[in-house]
């Protein structure tokens, strides 16, 4: 019953072949026990009653201790299968959410270094540019890209960085951009006074700005960008705007505005407000954290 009943039928949910099986089991039981008892009877006690163990005269009895040997027996069968049951389906739980951590590591990691490669080529090839004029600009230059990207790359790791710093390096990635732009750039940078101790994710307001250059185009001889950083309590406004010809180029605020919206989802779910919109020749996109502090591990 317990290696062939219980995990046959019973545990295979089939109840009504179980339920018929048990009782053919308990009719072959009797008739085994009727067996047993006679046999003893004739070959050891040569049909002598009264030298017979009180409690083996009454086949009742008999029968109800075997029935409850054999349901004792096949309750500690199926208990001990629940708790192997159970520990397994903890072990896989603990598997799958294990897996679909990592899966989010890897997918945080990867949005985080969404930065797009054509920002580098072009600070590059305006630092072989300066090189070839010999212009005391390269040393300078080489030095903001070496800080931005060792943000980029080692700073990104960490689950939140200071939000001053994070803005620090907005502000560097402009100057490269200014050195690049030459006199065809206008920005204007409007900050608060920033706590050291306010964090905020890695690499998260960096995309809109690279967004912005990457997508705007020049109007009437300049490309124009706005940026506005505000910070109430651990409240968080930050905007930016971009003088743009093609509107195309900002419909439904390309890869770059995806990739953002699937960090803040990980990062600040239900905590946040992402909007962008047209005003004539100017694309704006604006970021609301209602509270910096509660932010996803």
């Amino acid at each position: 019953m317990v290696y062939f009943l219980i995990p046959r039928y019973l545990l295979a949910k089939k109840y009504l072949k179980f339920g018929l099986y048990s009782f053919y089991l308990v009719v072959f039981t009797s008739y085994a026990i009727v067996l047993l008892l006679y046999g003893c009877l004739y070959f050891l006690l040569h049909f002598d009653i009264n030298s017979m163990p009180p409690m083996s005269k009454n086949f009742t009895f008999v029968l109800v201790l075997v029935v409850l040997v054999l349901g004792f027996v096949s309750f500690a069968s199926l208990l001990n299968h629940n708790f192997k049951t159970i520990s397994q389906n903890k072990e896989l739980q603990n598997k799958i959410l294990e897996t679909q951590l990592q899966l989010k590591e890897q997918e945080l990691h990867y949005l985080k270094m969404q930065i797009h490669p054509h920002f580098l080529f072009n600070t590059l090839n305006t630092i072989y540019g300066f090189a070839l004029k010999q212009s005391i600009h390269t040393p300078e230059i080489i030095l903001k890209l070496s800080n931005l990207l060792d943000y980029i790359l080692y700073q990104v790791e960490k689950p939140r960085v200071s939000l001053k710093e994070e803005v620090m390096h907005i502000k560097e990635y402009i100057e490269l951009e200014k050195i690049r732009f030459k006199d065809t750039l206008k920005v204007v940078f409007l900050s608060d006074e920033i706590d050291e101790n306010i964090q905020i994710a890695p690499m998260l307001l960096i995309p809109f700005v690279e967004n912005a250059f990457k997508h705007g185009n020049l109007v009437e001889g300049y490309l124009q960008i706005k940026v506005s950083i505000k910070l109430n309590d651990n409240k968080l406004r930050f905007s930016i705007g971009n003088t743009y010809v093609d509107q195309e180029e900002h419909k439904n605020g390309g890869i770059g505005l995806k990739n953002i919206r699937k960090r803040l989802e990980m990062n600040y779910k239900g905590n946040y407000r992402l909007n962008d919109n047209v005003d004539g020749k100017w694309y704006y996109a604006e970021l609301v954290i209602d509270d910096l502090r509660k932010a996803k591990s």
